[in-house]
């Protein structure tokens, strides 16, 4: 059952983002990122190794796509300051996977879900307009 769950979660969400709009996109991103942070924090308070690495690398590859969908031309100073936001994050889960440290975790989420919350604070008239890449 539980197989058959993750596969329909895994085809809706393909679904979902075969017609989503690029804002869209950013915004599962960032759902993403934080489900891929909260499992490697429970896997490190579970002594769940294995798992932990699985989960941090995937929010590591996750923050990485954040990042290079930046559009640094049009992005101006948001855009660089939110890639410096994505490497501190990046550093700090690198501490969080070498010292088992959920505080590290936690202070990535908080950075993370600040973002979130601006990015979808985004008026859709505005989606155009974003410090990240519009493939539209």
């Amino acid at each position: 059952m539980r197989g058959s769950l993750q596969s329909y979660r895994k085809v809706s969400l393909e679904s979902e983002i075969t017609v989503a709009s690029p804002h869209r996109i950013i915004q599962l991103m960032f759902a993403g990122a934080l489900q891929r942070l909260a499992q490697s924090r429970l896997a490190i308070e579970q002594r769940d190794l294995s798992n932990k690495g699985i989960y941090i690398g995937k929010a590591i590859g996750i923050i990485n796509g954040l990042n290079n969908s930046l559009d640094m031309e049009t992005g101006g100073q948001i855009a660089r300051n939110l890639s410096d936001l994505y490497d501190f994050m990046l550093r700090k889960i690198s501490e969080a996977n070498l010292n088992n440290d959920v505080q590290a975790i936690d202070d990535v989420c908080d950075i993370l879900r600040n973002i979130k919350e601006g990015w979808d604070a985004i008026p859709t008239d505005k989606h155009h307009m974003s410090a990240h890449t519009e493939t539209n």
